[in-house]
């Protein structure tokens, strides 16, 4: 049985259910402003195309849930396992992820009718589930996490894609990014020091990842009370810091030279200004706007730039957990004022490396493959971004991503000792 921490409680099948049908509905409700061709294009090898976005978390509907527990159940198309695994080696030989874009056969109208056979098989199970209900309600719980992260890699991806088109095309014209503070300057919010209870050890959905709860010790801390804004970057980058190696770690300074990099990604200047590319097409840096797009290299360069820290993943969720309950074991201490952009703004970088937790044990069968084995070489980010669906943050979550890589939704917040 799926070691992930779940649950659906006690006849809460039929909320699960519309959750499940929501969920699905609204990966296609974001394709709605692009084209046929916008969906097949692979911009970089990080990002995938939306059209296969669509089919892998169909794809792992059908794997993990349908094709075991559904009987009678026919496997739209045999070929879909090579074409659409993303990295689970037990599941077999798959399209290589840099070649995803390629892929212009199956067409976007059969991944759309792949999507409607899996939606109905789906809804078939949920009518019949009976005695199998504890096992599978888990596994619809997994299915739905998993594609609302890919709603939001999506958003990332086409993102990515509209920004590599010389027309600069918008994805909307709504607004839709990290908001603007009205705040002009940071305060600091001072952290009690001590042994905290960290880690998902409550009832609710967690990835295993997040688990098994433990303590840890947490020295007093201080954290901004907002992200680090655009405005503070371009004193950032005015002041040289693209040129002074001595701001940035060995492997980052590297980086900065090989890939020439003088701004976060999207940033482009043009006749004296800077000008930002988001799913609102090209337009000019809102200074009071968190930065995002930024790498680990960038945001641990910036920060020390700022005579501060990047905060550990344990300081940020002890921060996280006090604002929602005021209670000891995340107590803040001073009188400044709360936390603000904790979430629905950007990822927020960590100096913490993705590490298990101590006892931490990856599931058993395939789906052990989602978190354990990528335990490596990668850095944790906390809080959640603007493109992350309602609902899917939570003071433990713990995101993680190659320090090199930016074209996520990444911010930062800054940290001190006391």
């Amino acid at each position: 049985m799926l070691d992930m921490q779940e649950t659906a409680e006690p006849g809460s099948l039929a909320t699960l259910t519309q959750r499940l049908v929501a969920t699905r509905a609204h990966s296609l409700d974001l394709t709605a402003p692009l084209t046929p061709e916008d969906m097949v294009v692979q911009p970089m090898e990080d990002a995938s195309p939306t059209k296969w976005h669509l089919a892998h978390v169909t794809w792992f509907f059908e794997t993990f849930v349908l094709a075991k527990y559904l009987p009678g159940y026919r496997v739209f198309d045999e070929t879909f396992n090579y074409c659409f695994n993303s990295y689970y080696e037990t599941q077999g030989p798959r399209q290589p992820r840099p070649k995803r874009g390629v892929l212009s056969r199956p067409s976007t109208d059969r991944v759309l009718a792949y999507r409607a056979h899996v939606d109905d098989g789906l809804k078939a199970l949920c009518a019949c589930l009976g005695e199998q209900a504890a096992v599978v309600a888990p596994l619809l719980e997994v299915g739905i996490n998993h594609e609302q992260q890919h709603q939001e890699l999506l958003l990332t991806d086409v993102l990515a894609l509209l920004a590599a088109n010389p027309l600069r095309p918008a994805y909307s014209s709504a607004p839709l990014g990290a908001q603007a503070d009205t705040a002009l300057t940071a305060d600091w919010v001072a952290f009690d020091g001590g042994i905290h209870r960290v880690g998902h050890g409550g009832s609710g959905f967690a990835w295993d990842n997040e688990t098994p709860c433990h303590d840890a010790l947490v020295h007093p801390f201080q954290l901004a009370d907002r992200l680090v804004t655009k405005a503070e970057w371009l004193a950032f980058m005015a002041d040289g810091a693209y040129d002074a190696p001595l701001l940035w770690l060995s492997d980052g300074w590297a980086t900065v030279v090989r890939e020439g990099w003088r701004a976060p990604l999207y940033w482009e200047e043009k006749d004296g200004v800077w000008l930002t590319m988001s799913l609102q097409g090209l337009n000019p840096v809102d200074p009071r706007a968190p930065v995002t797009h930024v790498s680990y290299y960038e945001a641990d360069a910036f920060a020390r730039w700022a005579g501060a820290r990047l905060p550990t993943e344990f300081e940020w969720e002890v921060a996280a957990a006090s604002q929602e309950t005021g209670q000891p074991g995340g107590q803040a201490v001073s009188q400044a004022p709360r936390l603000r952009q904790l979430f629905g703004h950007a990822w927020q970088w960590t100096q913490s490396a993705y590490l298990p937790y101590p006892g931490y044990r990856p599931p058993a069968g395939a789906l052990g493959e989602y978190n354990g084995k990528f335990m490596v070489s990668q850095q944790v980010l906390r809080g959640s971004s603007f493109a992350t669906p309602e609902g899917h943050s939570r003071a433990t979550y713990r995101n993680f991503f190659y320090p090199h890589q930016r074209w996520q939704f990444t911010g930062v917040r800054l940290a001190r000792e006391i």
